[in-house]
């Protein structure tokens, strides 16, 4: 409740603020007239416009979904990593060994030809799926195509036409923080219903819910927002003040797995990328590079002899025959004691991509996305403290 009390009282004090700045940019012979509260009234009035139009044009696009399914009591369903809240929620239906399981989620409408954007935890071991429309309509979906790694999926329905209402795309590497940031999904199977807040930072890069099973990846460059997103909105949408969609709430961080006003959204940029790939072939194949490694920071420089202002991605461990393997790169070979952790030192140092710099390995992991497999990519390494050009060529992991 005090939450709630907050929450109300920041957007009232935002909406006196903009009122006020209103005033403060008006020339001074107008802003000197009697009338100044009917000129806050405007303001709060096209606001309150602009989120009614919004709401209107988007959540048509939004849809319901409602998964069951059959699974053994004894297991732990959840992969979670801690920390990090992927909404996986479940409500047991009857007592028995074998339970049929629900988990609310959100999704939206892509194309014209039934296709369903949601996030690849929500519908991840589905045996049915249920899908609603804003306008009442209930249809099953069937999952054809899905990825761990950005966790997207895509479902497909036979819907009538006038229910799909594909969504618009923004470019979100346009996106910048503090625009205004509106989600709409199913919180706690509450449907369409709207949040909003601003973008809260750029660039995060939380852990993609791999289960432990094969390479470990990062989702790159994701959105986050202080819009409230709760158990639920997995697979709705972020969008900005235009109605477009510039990511797809995914995660909180919350120890109570409720909204704490740190919520993240995968990018447009990836949803483009990856889900057209899903629908033409069920899957995205990524580039690999077959490396493992970590930010160089001052005292890791300093225990390999360099500056302590060098910053890169260093190189801790290769997998055989890997990319990086064949080019010829070195992983760590030795182990240093920092704060009383240790950590591996003395392997190569990538400090530029082609014509980027990079100095952390987080930019070298947001630039491998956006790479394609099969693509050449020229490093810039320090080897031995000497910078020298190495020529990769990303592939698919082995």
């Amino acid at each position: 409740m005090e939450r709630q009390w907050s929450a109300t009282l920041i957007t009232l004090f935002l909406m006196w603020l903009l009122g006020n700045c209103a005033l403060e940019l008006l020339p001074p012979q107008t802003a000197k007239t009697d009338t100044p509260p009917a000129v806050t009234t405007d303001v709060l009035a096209t606001m309150q416009e602009a989120l009614e139009r919004i709401y209107q044009d988007v959540s048509p696009s939004v849809v319901n979904i409602q998964v069951i399914q059959e699974q053994d009591v004894r297991e732990n369903p959840s992969q979670a990593l801690p920390g990090w809240s992927f909404f996986e929620e479940s409500v047991p239906q009857q007592p028995s060994q074998e339970q049929r399981q629900r988990g609310p989620g959100s999704g939206f409408v892509w194309d014209k030809e039934g296709h369903i954007v949601t996030n690849n935890h929500v519908v991840e071991g589905a045996d049915r799926i249920r899908v609603t429309f804003s306008d009442g309509t209930i249809v099953s979906g069937t999952v054809v195509g899905s990825d761990l790694d950005s966790d997207l999926a895509v479902l497909k329905v036979d819907a009538p036409a006038e229910a799909l209402h594909p969504v618009r795309l923004a470019d979100s590497t346009q996106v910048e923080v503090g625009q205004l940031a509106v989600a709409i999904g199913n919180p706690f199977g509450l449907e369409n219903t709207m949040t909003v807040g601003f973008v809260s930072a750029l660039g995060r890069s939380p852990p993609a819910e791999t289960g432990g099973k094969g390479p470990s990846y990062t989702i790159p460059d994701v959105i986050q927002t202080d819009a409230p997103i709760n158990p639920g909105n997995s697979g709705g949408v972020l969008v900005n003040n235009h109605g477009e969609v510039i990511g797809v709430t995914s995660a909180i961080v919350s120890p109570m797995r409720a909204s704490a006003g740190i919520g993240f959204a995968i990018p447009s940029a990836i949803v483009q990328k990856v889900v057209p790939a899903l629908i033409e072939t069920g899957h995205y194949a990524y580039p690999w590079l077959g490396i493992s490694g970590a930010s160089l920071n001052p005292d890791l420089a300093q225990a390999m002899n360099l500056k302590a202002d060098r910053r890169g991605a260093l190189v801790i461990d290769i997998v055989p025959g890997g990319p990086a393997d064949k080019a010829g790169l070195r992983s760590s070979d030795r182990t240093i004691t920092v704060d009383g952790i240790e950590r591996r030192v003395g392997g190569d140092v990538i400090v530029a991509w082609d014509d980027q710099s990079v100095t952390q390995m987080e930019e070298l992991k947001a630039l491998l996305r956006k790479t394609c497999v099969g693509q050449k990519v020229t490093f810039t390494v320090l080897h031995d403290g000497e910078q020298i050009q190495v020529v990769l060529e990303a592939h698919a992991p082995l």
